[in-house]
């Protein structure tokens, strides 16, 4: 049977809660035979998620693979789950994330359609929730405004993006083949890879769909998550990493010539230099000044009207402020914006 769309879970030592967003893929897809589930172990060595995935597989071997790898990070997790499946559609969840049941019939019957019809639609889009650890919240991200709901548009037909609805992973369902044949240039060993999967594929995106259900759950709240403000802070070289790669992989102004598709871009990556100044700026580590420094000096020469667009624009202004009462103005205004939207 063709499959009409593969998940990629990338597993770390992740046997505590991998269950679950595992189970939400088989129960909430009624275990049809045309999902596939590919587990991806990265090397995990110090729990029973190798185990685990084998144990997924074997009873469920026409649904599931388990794929096993040296520890090689997040990012090439993905690409072996990416390479690994047969679906024509392709979605990432990871393995301490789930999905909800109601909205991913809703997905399938759509992908169904789209294939049976031979309907080429790249990318199909939905809303994901922030589930808040510490106080039982949840916050919904979704595209109204920004998208036609329940329609196949081109770039040319999107609306305005503000900035709490970036398209980030949660919310992608991409054509597998689209994804292949390009590639998505994800470094090993690298944290916020999901960045690159949700910026760089987007050009040779053709027609997309917003389909205005609440898909994909997102955990948020562990100390321990790569999201958490002192965990990014001392990976504050991850990000610089990822923003260089986002960086390079196009003068926007340049390569892409969808002027609502380009305008987006320019702000996500916007919020990616701002991302990179201010956690510079709450870094203690020695050189982090000035690795923030050459990677503005990187971007100015690289393409000085990306540079001009990110660092003299509001957002640019507001988060490298001259001096050390500027740089405490620029923190507060971060924890503040933390506070009210609760994305970490």
């Amino acid at each position: 049977m063709q499959k009409t769309i593969t998940f990629g879970i990338p597993c770390y030592n992740s046997a505590a809660y991998m269950d679950h967003c595992i189970s939400s893929i088989l129960e909430g897809s009624d275990y049809a035979e045309d999902v596939q589930i590919i587990i991806v172990d990265d090397g995990s060595n110090k729990d029973d998620t190798p185990q685990k995935a084998d144990d997924w597989a074997k009873e469920y071997p026409t649904i599931i693979k388990a794929v096993h790898q040296p520890n090689s990070g997040h990012g090439i997790a993905v690409l072996s789950s990416l390479k690994s499946g047969d679906g024509v559609y392709y979605k990432v969840v990871d393995s301490d994330d789930w999905i909800d049941k109601e909205a991913f019939q809703a997905l399938l019957t759509t992908l169904r359609t789209f294939i049976k019809t031979d309907t080429r639609v790249d990318l199909v889009i939905s809303n994901y929730v922030y589930e808040h650890v510490e106080d039982g919240t949840h916050t919904t991200v979704n595209y109204g405004f920004a998208l036609p709901k329940g329609k196949i548009m081109t770039w040319d037909q999107i609306g305005h993006f503000n900035m709490a609805q970036n398209l980030l992973m949660h919310s992608l369902c991409y054509r597998r083949d689209l994804l292949l044949n390009g590639g998505i240039p994800m470094p090993a060993h690298t944290f916020y890879v999901d960045n690159i999967y949700a910026f760089v594929p987007l050009p040779r995106v053709k027609t997309l769909y917003y389909l205005d259900v609440d898909l994909y759950r997102y955990f948020i709240g562990r100390e321990d998550q790569s999201v958490n403000e002192s965990v990014m802070t001392s990976r504050v070289d991850q990000q610089l990493r990822i923003t260089r790669i986002m960086m390079h992989s196009y003068h926007l102004y340049d390569d892409v010539k969808q002027t609502k598709l380009r305008n987006y871009m320019m702000n996500y990556f916007t919020l990616m230099m701002a991302a990179c100044s201010i956690f510079s700026k709450l870094s203690e580590k020695p050189g982090a000044d000035e690795a923030l420094k050459n990677i503005w000096t990187e971007l100015k020469y690289y393409d000085p009207k990306m540079y001009r667009r990110a660092r003299m624009g509001l957002v640019g202004i507001a988060t490298n402020l001259p001096s050390e009462t500027g740089k405490k103005a620029t923190i507060g205004m971060f924890h503040m914006a933390a506070k009210l939207v609760k994305f970490n």
